[in-house]
């Protein structure tokens, strides 16, 4: 065993890499990204299939039009920006050691792996499955094992697959590199190619003293860099733990189709991640940059984090036909938080219970036809304005606790079946109110009449006046009146009734039961 060993991954041509991941469709045809302002727009990234048909770097948007079958597209920040995490992601599951080395439009880092081999194996198999990891992600690269930090960065640079350099043998891996891949100044470049020095292994042969007298004590790295001896101090990089997607697109998009294909997608590389660290989706957050400048943002919040990618989508569908954008999607983007889910043991002879998401998919159901405010828990509000709540989505206030019997019990307390609980009277809510038209005597009602009846008043008992906010247009001033009344069929009632005292409108706000 060696005291240092490194594997460099090197993703070329990452621009094309990080929207081709999400655009599954055009992996297999000629895809070109170009950056610039237009119309002098240039190629900065290409896939292979490009190349075969003639296109190159730097090509103008012209010529490149001129390729027939040439799909063109362009070049996105963020979207390398949420392939570069997930690449990250994937060399953290083999490795917490890791130093950024990205040169140009290619994505490159590297591992420090030394003693992983009793977690991963040799260093081949840790090879082949990091390579497998980042194809999952929807990511090639080529991965460079060696003892000098160097050599694996240039020798991934330089070659495709999986390369081991054995131990000592670094200057004959890194012989018949061309010098271009030192990335030397133009000039010192230029005396190299004067003096006929054009691969690394003929650098490597050069005299030190007759290279430090002519270029400069850098001359020394240089040839150190070619024989692949260099030392290096590693410096590992932080790397933040964030569940997003985004992806842009080249014209905007206005079909509900398109827009569940592309989440269908980043959904999958979410779930995936979050998997990867047995985790699952507590939330995701559907953003939206529209035509004109306008955003548009959903919460979508299961009742159980999950990693069920078709539950998450059809939640995203319902969101989306009950919330349709306003205008045409520029860029879509998805951010999930991240959650522990729980499995809760229930009894021999207890009842099966529905899925968690039957009732997410239900509730998102139920939102589409009665509108959002109208689907959930009560919750009173912190305000005298009588009855006066909000809805809140429904939420499990605590878990089950599994005993060692085999049957489940709650932590919520229990009431004492035993005792006998006093009556009460119970209060039954109109909603709406029942609008009524009424007679008074010295203030104070004497009967009362709705659409259907009339009743005459045997008991009153008020006025009760609440009032507030008389600084908003939201105020409220009203009095109630608790009123026992007969029908002319001789049957009673017992109601409340409230004027409002701002537009002189009586009705009924609630029976007593």
């Amino acid at each position: 065993m060696t005291p240092e060993l490194y594997a460099c991954i090197h993703a070329a041509e990452f621009p094309a890499q990080a929207l081709l991941r999400l655009h599954t469709g055009l992996e297999s045809q000629p895809v070109a990204v170009l950056e610039g302002r237009a119309p002098l727009e240039t190629v900065c990234s290409l896939n292979r299939s490009a190349r075969l048909k003639g296109a190159s770097l730097g090509m103008t948007r012209l010529e490149a039009e001129s390729i027939p079958g040439l799909h063109l597209l362009a070049r996105s920040t963020q979207t390398e920006a949420a392939a570069r995490a997930v690449f990250l992601e994937c060399a953290a599951h083999f490795s917490p050691r890791i130093e950024a080395a990205s040169q140009g439009t290619a994505c490159s880092c590297v591992l420090d792996i030394a003693g992983v081999e009793r977690l991963f194996g040799p260093p081949e198999t840790l090879a082949e499955r990091l390579r497998a990891s980042l194809a999952s992600a929807g990511l090639h690269a080529s991965v460079a094992v060696s003892a000098n930090f160097h050599a694996a960065r240039l020798k991934a640079a330089a070659s495709r697959g999986i390369t081991v350099i054995p131990y000592r043998q670094e200057a004959t891996a890194l012989a018949k590199l061309p010098l271009a891949v030192l990335d030397l100044p133009l000039e010192h470049a230029e005396t190299f190619v004067l003096w006929g020095i054009r691969t690394l292994a003929e650098l490597a042969a050069l005299s030190e003293n007759d290279l430090v007298t002519r270029l400069g004590p850098q001359a020394v790295d240089w040839r150190d860099l070619a024989r692949g001896a260099l030392p290096h101090t590693f410096q590992p990089l932080e790397a933040d733990f964030s569940l997003r997607e985004f992806c842009a697109f080249e014209t905007p998009v206005d079909r509900t189709d398109s827009l569940l294909f592309i989440g269908a997608r980043m959904i999958d590389c979410l779930a995936t991640r979050a998997a990867t660290r047995a985790l699952s989706l507590a939330s995701l957050v559907v953003q939206m940059e529209l035509e004109g400048g306008r955003t548009y943002q959903r919460a979508i919040r299961p009742a159980l984090p999950t990693i069920d990618r078709k539950f998450l989508l059809k939640l995203l569908q319902l969101e989306i036909a009950a919330h349709p954008p306003q205008a045409a999607v520029v860029s879509l983007t998805l951010t999930a938080e991240a959650g522990q889910s729980s499995k809760v043991q229930l009894g021999l002879f207890a009842r099966q219970t529905p899925e968690p998401s039957r009732l997410d998919v239900t509730i998102a159901r139920l939102k589409a036809i009665a509108g959002d405010d109208r689907v959930g828990s009560p919750v009173l509000e912190d305000s005298h304005r009588p009855g006066s709540f909000r809805m809140e989505s429904f939420a499990i206030p605590h878990q089950a606790v599994s005993h060692p019997s085999g049957t489940s019990q709650s932590s919520a307390p229990k009431s004492n079946a035993s005792g006998s609980a006093p009556p009460r009277m119970a209060l039954r809510r109109m909603r709406p109110p029942v609008p009524v038209r009424v007679q008074l005597h010295a203030l104070k009602p004497i009967s009362f009449r709705d659409r259907e009846q009339s009743f005459n008043v045997a008991a009153a008992y008020g006025p009760w006046r609440t009032s507030g906010c008389w600084w908003s247009t939201d105020s409220w001033n009203a009095e109630e009146w608790d009123v026992l009344a007969e029908t002319s069929s001789g049957s009673s009632v017992a109601c409340l009734l409230v004027r409002d005292c701002a537009q002189n409108a009586w009705c009924i706000e609630a029976f007593y039961d």
